[in-house]
């Protein structure tokens, strides 16, 4: 099932991170560019040091320069993410542009790739969840909590590994159709963007 594929690849991509543990690493894509893998573990790369920008962003004693710089980095990488998730819906509507799509067939409330966008943030949420649960230095409330809703994450991850390869396997059978719309985000865009377009000159 693709869903399975796709998770072992976050496993990988998160695991690789924590190695090194650090949002200035350099970045190595074990994969190849025309494939799937590319694309998914570079996807969950974004997601991973965004994670991590935004546990620095929150400490109390950030200096103000260091936090605008990081703030800047966390736009920079919320239109990466977009664009992988854009990318990663051409690779569908590539691989799935000769269905014959059935009548009565209906579209999603949400494209494979923005289901897979939820799947790769969740796939993180369950690593910290898990590291959590795991510590030996919290209290006995602490890691009851969280292996509480470790439990709740784990049971998110079935049902929603469930949706996607549905979706997929409706698509492919012409029971759903996709239409992407491309993101039309307007506050990186100079012309959009009253704030930019006043700095234009």
């Amino acid at each position: 099932m693709f869903s399975a594929h796709a998770y072992t690849i976050f496993e990988e991509s998160i695991n690789t991170y924590h190695i090194v543990d650090d949002v200035y690493q350099e970045f190595t894509n074990p994969y190849p560019k025309d494939q799937i893998e590319h694309l998914l573990y570079r996807k969950n790369w974004i997601d991973t040091v965004q994670w991590h920008y935004e546990d620095i962003i929150r400490d109390p004693d950030i200096n103000p320069l260091d936090a605008l710089d990081l703030k800047r980095k966390i736009d920079a990488s919320n239109q990466d993410r977009t664009d992988l998730v854009e990318y990663i819906d051409s690779y569908f509507l590539n691989k799935y542009q000769s269905v014959e799509i059935k009548k009565g067939a209906t579209i999603n409330t949400e494209s494979p790739a923005w289901a897979i966008d939820r799947f790769s943030i969740l796939a993180l949420k369950i690593y910290h969840m898990q590291e959590e649960a795991n510590r030996t230095d919290a209290s006995p409330e602490h890691i009851a909590k969280c292996s509480d809703k470790l439990a709740v994450l784990l049971e998110q991850k079935e049902d929603l590994s469930t949706a996607i390869d549905q979706l997929l396997a409706d698509i492919e059978a012409g029971n759903k159709y996709m239409k992407v719309y491309k993101q039309m985000k307007m506050y990186n865009d100079d012309e959009l963007n009253p704030v930019l377009r006043g700095q234009k000159g």
